[in-house]
């Protein structure tokens, strides 16, 4: 009930906090840049990030300051928060005057590195027999930093169409509580789903009918994508490794971003152009190039990542004796999913 409360004051000051940040913006002009990426036209805000991140972090200290959270805060955890503030801090900073690539990198680098010190790593990799697993060693640590900083981008590039980062995230994160709660660890259930109910207050002005209000710029899509890589790392932090969930397990999560974030960089390197050129072929482009509007995007992908989601929930959960097979099957509809967009996409261009 405690919880339910919380995620309801989050979602209601997260709401009140991008209403002033929309009415703010259109007093001062601070609208979204056009580049080749983007499908929208018109002035909209693109800083519902500043809005809806600091509403998040705000219950969050409250909690870890007045003691509300019975949870124990460690010094480790401390740092954790210490690198989410400087994502959010540096996220503002690009939202109103962009960062050069080099920079935004060093920025996701600290913060990474940040949490790897505080010692939220990936300790092991569970294997398909027996009860065997891989210990990383000090592969983990570089693992772990690698992993961090190639999700922050793979949800800054798949933020392209209303409601789609944000409910993506939604998902996923929904999946991860779900993970959590058969474990017991309420700490990461608690930050999982308040998260949810401060994208919740976002999406209220972001969904695609009949036009989003405001986007969450880099701000959000930096966080989100950071904190969705924290998550599987919060259990191995007790010790537990690949016992928690596994590097291939959130890989399968997260397989959405990550497989239009490696189709990007094929494209531009196949092109010769830098991985960092913007370009409309990602995901929701080829959908759109299809004849598909926002919203029936936003329903398409909502369902493939639910379906993923299920199937992982369900290997870590209930069926742990088919995790593999579960596994497997969510990798499968990832790829066959991927296939049959690009083969329709390569035949309505002829």
């Amino acid at each position: 009930m405690t919880l339910l409360l919380l995620c309801g004051l989050t979602l209601l000051l997260s709401a009140a906090m991008v209403y002033l940040i929309i009415k703010a913006a259109h007093r001062f002009s601070w609208y979204d840049h056009i580049d080749e990426r983007k499908v929208h036209t018109g002035q909209i805000p693109r800083l519902g990030g500043v809005a809806f991140i600091p509403a998040y972090l705000i219950v969050i200290i409250i909690l870890t300051l007045t003691g509300i959270w019975k949870e124990q805060v460690t010094s480790s955890f401390v740092l954790v928060l210490a690198a989410m503030v400087f994502i959010v801090v540096f996220g503002i900073w690009d939202d109103f005057k962009p960062l050069r690539a080099r920079y935004k990198a060093l920025v996701q680098f600290v913060a990474a590195i940040l949490v790897v010190a505080a010692g939220y790593r990936f300790t092991a990799l569970g294997l398909p027999w027996g009860a065997t697993q891989l210990n990383l060693g000090l592969w983990g640590y570089i693992l772990s930093v690698i992993w961090i900083v190639g999700i922050i981008n793979a949800l800054n590039l798949i933020d392209g169409i209303d409601g789609l980062a944000g409910g993506l995230s939604a998902i996923i994160l929904v999946s991860y509580a779900l993970i959590y709660s058969s474990y017991g660890d309420t700490q990461a259930v608690t930050l999982c789903l308040l998260l949810v109910a401060a994208i919740g207050g976002f999406l209220i002005f972001n969904a695609p009918l009949p036009r989003a209000k405001i986007f969450m710029g880099d701000t959000g899509s930096q966080f989100l994508g950071f904190f969705i890589a924290l998550v599987p790392l919060l259990d191995s932090h007790h010790g537990s490794g690949a016992a928690g969930v596994g590097l291939p397990f959130a890989a399968a999560l997260t397989l959405i971003p990550i497989f239009d974030t490696f189709a990007a960089m094929w494209r531009r390197i196949r092109d010769g152009r830098s991985i960092y050129t913007p370009d409309r072929e990602h995901t929701h482009h080829k959908l759109i190039n299809l004849g598909l509007s926002s919203l029936q995007i936003d329903a398409v992908l909502y369902t493939v990542q639910a379906l993923i989601g299920l199937q992982i929930v369900l290997a870590e959960t209930a069926l742990t004796e088919y995790r593999y097979v579960l596994l497997v099957g969510a990798y499968l509809l990832g790829i066959a999913f991927f296939t049959v967009l690009h083969y329709m996409h390569q035949g309505r261009r002829g």
